[in-house]
């Protein structure tokens, strides 16, 4: 349920402003600005709008492959019980702004640096998910091969890196790697004892 809201919500915030240039540019990540005049709100308005449709849709459409799933296993006696939906909450809104500090201590003083998108968040929760199901099969769009989820995101990880690294495209891939870091870390340290299991279950 929680999932569908979100995606309702930053499919309508960002239709409605997908071809306003001057909201979306108050609203999309930008270091200098965040830095220089402390609109911390940015962190976390940047995620609700899309640069275009390609951009919204592949987001949206991931989250909904993942988010209930993780959704639904946060909410599991085993795993945080009553507490799951206010933590899936929780780790969904944090991660929009922690997966872009990175990026934010980078580009603070570069006032042309911008970014927008929900991708952060989204890697944050696609990881949450293979930390609990580390065995599902996923597949890479590049690699349209199944792999276990371990696998899948030690891929996703050196990817991201990467292309970081190299810095030659308009995609957000520091956010990509640090959002998926962050859901990793959040998830482990609500429940210490779901590192042990993840290991367990790659073991088999």
């Amino acid at each position: 349920m929680i999932t569908l809201i979100i995606i309702i919500v930053t499919v309508a915030v960002s239709v409605m402003f997908m071809d306003n240039q001057s909201v979306k540019g108050k609203l999309m990540f930008n270091a200098y600005m965040i830095n220089r005049n402390k609109e911390w709100y940015r962190l976390f308005s940047s995620g609700l709008i899309h640069g275009d449709w390609v951009h919204l849709a592949f987001n949206m459409f991931s989250l909904y492959m993942f988010g209930g799933a993780v959704e639904a296993m946060f909410c599991d006696s085993g795993v945080y019980g009553e507490k799951g939906t206010l933590l899936y909450i929780l780790l969904y809104i944090s991660s929009l702004a922690t997966s872009s500090l990175y990026s934010y201590e980078k580009h603070k003083n570069n006032v042309y640096y911008n970014a927008l998108g929900a991708s952060g968040a989204v890697s944050a929760v696609i990881f949450a998910f293979i930390v609990l199901a580390p065995t599902q099969k996923l597949m890479l769009l590049i690699l349209p091969i199944p792999v276990p989820a371990y696998l899948f995101g030690l891929i996703f990880l050196g990817i991201e890196y990467y292309l970081g690294k190299r810095g030659q495209s308009n995609i957000g891939h520091d956010a990509h790697f640090w959002g998926a870091i962050y859901g990793i870390v959040f998830t482990i340290a609500l429940k210490p004892g779901l590192a042990m299991e993840f290991i367990q279950q790659i073991k088999g």
